[in-house]
């Protein structure tokens, strides 16, 4: 768990500045305080909530009565976090916030005790929460931190500090509770991912692992023999190794004083590589800001943990200039980092961001760019992605847009309400780039809308643009506590069908000819006429095909086989069988969906493959409602940069303009 001395001393420079940052500023580490970073601070305490917003737009409805939401959008600055980690919760205590309510009547404190071995302090966070209609002083070890009327705050503290309200002592021992020690280490013969906890689902961790927690509140490390301090007392103890395996689960009892030994190990559901498939994340961050500061050897732990197959870690920045792991990328672009093996391939890749138009992963790089962002800290949206895509595929770099749509949106609707929601970092460029060839994939599987971002992946392969599946978790090492960031990564995966051994190049090159499919966990097959994603059928109209489906995975409930045309077959997991009798040009794609379950890591369970196409007459798909689909996202994309788009020239936006218009060209082409 601790840092590789072998580490080169440019990113061991660069991990130290990274921890200065941290003590500095904390989980923002001084990024610029735009909404976004100053909402980190609720990262670790609003967990598993779905209240966030409806308590920020309530809040300011108060201050801005009659406002309209996107007026009330302009006043989130406004917002104090603590306060708003105090309305959502209503009154809850977690396991790391305890509460000290300053009431009319005195002062109380509210806590899930928390278990403490050998009196070991323990260090967390007091929710200070004032009802009182005065400002109200209180000192937490020597140090004045003033609560406004009705306010809240949020201090770290152990539960030694001396905490002074209302002239008196405040007495925290309802924060612990002694417990014998004892401990105990856990072997499966492979790394695996590891829950332990007791009491209130208090986690229990390695010396030196992080205190992190997944999108289900549970707590985990990676690792094999792997010894941890824990109380003598009922735990449950949970292993698990990413997507292809099962878990295994054991209440135990250790004995005080002395050391547990405990095997188990998950059993396997599936094994891709043995077929030829690997599975890969395209964006996960070693450090993007955050509550603790990411490391090469984390990373490698979780990679192996998961058993994730091809891990591209993305250097990129937050809200200004810095980018983070930059010097990790200078050192070891175009290289395997060092962890690497026959079936376990990592890389530092690239976020390209800007958030008007959209941020991309790049994968396999032979060196750094010049630019990896644009539109920040009033910077000009300048130039296009375009202009990125072209200089990072001379770099040879497979390419793809990244958590690219965040609200519903519907099969036969428009596109304007994905494009009109200001700088949300949705993938705007996406549909020029596409059908201008300088993208290879679109990440279908993401921690924002999959089933938004499903649906404009089957616009743009209907209108003509042919482009993979693949999945980007957005997954932060330097985050132990954020929702879908703090899951380790690959809870979401890219599955390739490789040519020969594992290299970045052969997994690469799947990539661009479609063989892939994206899932959050179930293994899923398609077959056309015994041909996989990605392949083409060149038909000739009347011709009958015969496509079957295949899942695997405990958590699928339903099946899918669509076209261009939509639907063709549903029905139960397992395999679904239809026949098409190809009469225009289309594709076929399969999905597999079901709801909340254990083995995913967002809402509900998702599979979707890339597409066999099916041409005709010799002609390619290109359906017209999927064309003037795209065409009409052009037109209200050129709307949103006019509108929303920062430039210093009337030539900035031109070059914009010129894009579109090429773009536009192909999709016209396509309608002959």
């Amino acid at each position: 768990m601790c840092d590789d001395p072998t580490m080169p001393p440019a990113v061991a420079r660069a991990t130290e500045e990274y921890r200065a940052l941290l003590a500095e500023h904390g989980v923002t580490w001084g990024e610029d305080p735009i909404f976004y970073v100053r909402s980190m601070a609720t990262n670790a305490y609003l967990m598993g909530t779905t209240t966030f917003w409806d308590v920020c737009y309530g809040m300011l409805a108060v201050r801005h009565p009659g406002a309209s939401p996107e007026e009330l959008k302009e006043h989130f600055p406004e917002l104090d976090m603590d306060e708003v980690v105090r309305n959502v919760l209503a009154g809850r205590v977690l396991d790391n916030l305890a509460a000290l309510r300053l009431t009319e009547d005195g002062v109380t404190v509210e806590a899930r005790a928390q278990a403490v071995l050998d009196a070991e302090p323990l260090h967390t966070t007091l929710l200070v929460d004032s009802v009182r209609e005065k400002p109200v002083t209180v000192l937490v070890d020597g140090r004045a931190h003033e609560i406004g009327p009705r306010g809240a705050r949020l201090i770290k503290i152990n539960s030694g500090s001396e905490v002074v309200a209302d002239g008196g002592r405040v007495d925290l021992a309802a924060l612990t509770r002694p417990a014998p020690a004892a401990r105990l280490r856990l072997r499966a013969g492979f790394p695996c991912k590891w829950s332990v906890y007791g009491e209130h689902g208090q986690g229990w961790y390695p010396e030196g692992a992080p205190d992190r927690r997944d999108y289900h509140l549970m707590p985990y490390f990676h690792g094999d023999d792997v010894v941890l301090d824990v109380p003598a007392e009922p735990l449950t103890v949970r292993v698990s190794r990413g997507m292809e395996y099962g878990s295994a689960e054991v209440e135990i009892t250790p004995v005080p004083g002395e050391e547990t030994l405990l095997e188990l190990s998950p059993e396997r559901l599936y094994d891709a590589a043995a077929r030829g498939w690997y599975g890969g994340d395209m964006h996960v961050h070693l450090n993007w800001a955050g509550d603790m500061v990411g490391t090469p050897a984390l990373a490698a732990a979780m990679q192996h943990g998961e058993d994730l197959h091809v891990l591209n870690l993305v250097a990129g920045n937050v809200s200004s200039a810095r980018v983070y792991d930059s010097e990790a990328l200078a050192h070891w672009a175009g290289q395997d980092l060092p962890w690497s093996d026959a079936t376990h391939l990592a890389r530092l890749g690239v976020e390209y961001r800007n958030d008007l138009l959209g941020h991309f992963y790049a994968f396999g790089l032979s060196a750094p760019p010049s630019r990896f962002h644009t539109g920040f800290l009033g910077t000009v949206d300048w130039p296009p992605n375009s202009v990125a895509c072209e200089e990072l595929r001379g770099l040879g770099a497979l390419m793809g847009y990244s958590h690219p749509f965040h609200n519903p949106i519907s099969d036969t609707e428009g596109p304007a309400h994905l494009l009109w929601q200001g700088r949300n970092c949705s993938s705007r460029e996406i549909v020029a780039d596409a059908a201008l060839g300088l993208v290879d994939s679109l990440d279908v599987l993401t921690h924002s809308s999959i089933a938004a971002t499903a649906v404009v992946y089957r616009h743009l392969i209907g209108a003509g643009n042919r482009i993979a599946v693949t999945a980007g978790t957005d997954a932060m090492v330097s985050f132990a506590r954020r929702g879908n960031q703090s899951n380790p990564p690959g809870w979401a995966r890219v599955y390739a069908r490789v040519d020969g051994p594992l290299t970045a190049g052969s997994f690469a090159e799947a990539v661009r000819r479609g063989r892939t499919f994206g899932t959050t966990g179930p293994w899923l097959e398609l077959s056309v006429d015994g041909h996989g994603p990605g392949a083409t059928l060149d038909l000739s109209p009347g011709e009958r095909v015969t496509i079957t489906v295949r899942s695997a995975g405990p958590e699928v409930e339903r099946l899918e086989i669509r076209t261009a045309d939509g639907v063709l077959a549903e029905g139960p997991p397992g395999e679904l069988t239809a026949e098409l009798v190809v009469t225009d040009p289309t594709y076929v794609v399969a999905l597999a969906t079901g709801g909340p379950h254990e083995r995913t890591f967002t809402r509900g369970a998702y599979a979707h493959t890339s597409p066999v196409y099916l041409d005709a007459g010799g002609r390619h798909v290109a359906r017209e409602q999927d064309v003037r689909w795209c065409l009409e996202w052009l037109d209200g994309m050129e709307e949103v940069l006019r509108q929303e788009g920062t430039f210093e020239t009337a030539e900035q936006l031109g070059d914009h303009l010129e894009l579109i218009e090429r773009a536009r060209e192909v999709y016209r082409a396509r309608l002959d």
